[in-house]
C-alpha cells in the first residue's frame, strides 16, 4: 500500500544520464513513477521535469528529508531547483475580485463541484457588491476598501487576513487594484491574475478600448503569475477569439468575459496541480 503521493518539479542544465539518476534514486527510496513529463530547451540548455509518483514505503514528509539530503549530490550541476509537493497537502485559495463577478463565479463552481486540486477558503473585496453571490457556496466573504490614499493600510489588513486563512495562493479574479512591490515582497507566495488582453499587448487600464482603437482582429485574456512589472509577469495560459469593424468597445468586452472564465481556469487548475515550472520570466506548463 502506498504512503503517499507526491509530485517532484526539477529544473537544471541538461547532462546525459540525468533522467536515469533521478529514476533510479527514487526506486531506492521505495517510489513508483506514475507519470513523467521532461522538457529540453535547447536555446539555453536547460532541462525541466515533472514527476508523479507513489511512495510505497516512506511517508512522504520522510521522503522530503531524504531528497533534501541527496538531491544536490546527485545531480551537482549548474542551476539546480527542484520542490517536492505532497498530493495530500491542498493549496489553501483565496480568490480576490472588485465588481465584476464572472471568474469568480466560475471558480467557486468548479470548486464546489470538486474540479480543483485546492481549496477555496476566502473571497476578498474592495467592494461588498458580490456577497450576495458568494454567500451560497459558504465561503467567507471579506471587504477590504481601498480608499485613496489608504493603499498602504489597506494591503496591510489584506497581508493580515491572508495570514489568518494560512493561504497559500490568491487568485486575482477581476481584481481592479493594482499590488504594491512591497506587498508582493511581504507576501511572497503566488499570486495568479486574469487580464482581459492578449499580453503584451494592451497591458494596463482599458484594453477593449486600446484593441478596438487599434482594428485589431483578435483579442484574447491571458493568466500569469503577478510580478512588480505590472501585467508583466510569466505567462500561464491565453486564448484568443476574432473580432470584425462590426464589433462594439461593448462587444469586445463580452466575448473577452468568456476567454477570461476558459483562461483563468485552465491556468488555476495547472498551477494547483504542480504543472507549472518557472523559468526567468517563462513558464513551462506541463498538460
Amino acid at each position: 500500500m502506498a504512503a503517499g503521493k507526491a509530485t517532484l518539479l526539477i529544473s537544471c542544465i541538461d547532462r546525459p544520464g540525468l533522467i536515469a539518476k533521478v529514476a533510479g534514486h527514487l526506486y531506492t527510496l521505495g517510489c513508483n513513477i506514475i507519470t513523467s513529463d521532461q522538457y529540453s530547451d535547447d536555446e539555453d540548455g536547460h532541462f525541466f521535469w515533472r514527476i508523479h509518483f507513489e511512495s510505497l514505503r516512506l511517508p512522504v514528509s520522510e521522503l522530503s528529508k531524504e531528497l533534501d539530503a541527496s538531491m544536490t549530490s546527485l545531480l551537482p550541476w549548474e542551476r539546480l531547483k527542484w520542490i517536492l509537493f505532497d498530493a495530500a497537502r491542498r493549496d489553501r485559495i483565496v480568490i480576490m475580485v472588485s465588481r465584476l463577478p464572472h471568474c469568480m463565479i466560475d471558480l467557486l463552481s468548479r470548486h464546489h463541484v470538486g474540479e480543483l486540486d485546492g481549496d477555496v477558503v476566502g473571497v476578498v473585496s474592495n467592494h461588498p457588491d458580490l456577497e450576495s453571490l458568494v454567500r451560497p457556496f459558504e465561503v467567507p466573504f471579506k471587504v477590504i476598501p481601498v480608499p485613496k490614499n489608504g493603499k498602504g493600510d489597506s494591503e496591510a489588513a489584506l497581508l493580515k487576513h491572508l495570514g489568518e486563512l494560512r493561504a497559500d495562493t490568491v487568485v486575482l479574479a477581476r481584481y481592479m487594484q493594482v499590488l504594491s512591490g512591497e506587498f508582493l515582497r511581504a507576501w511572497g507566495k503566488p499570486i495568479v491574475n486574469i487580464h482581459h488582453s492578449f499580453l503584451p499587448a494592451f497591458a494596463g487600464q482599458r484594453p477593449h478600448k486600446q484593441a478596438h482603437d487599434k482594428g485589431v482582429k483578435l483579442i484574447g485574456a491571458t493568466a500569469h503569475y503577478v510580478t512588480e512589472e505590472l501585467d508583466a509577469g510569466p505567462i500561464i495560459a491565453q486564448a484568443t477569439t476574432p473580432m470584425t469593424h462590426r464589433d462594439t468597445v461593448a462587444d469586445l468586452a463580452r466575448k473577452g468575459k468568456d476567454l477570461e472564465v476558459m483562461v483563468l481556469a485552465k491556468a488555476v487548475r495547472a498551477h494547483l496541480k504542480k504543472q507549472v515550472l518557472l523559468h526567468h520570466n517563462r513558464t513551462i506548463v506541463f498538460e
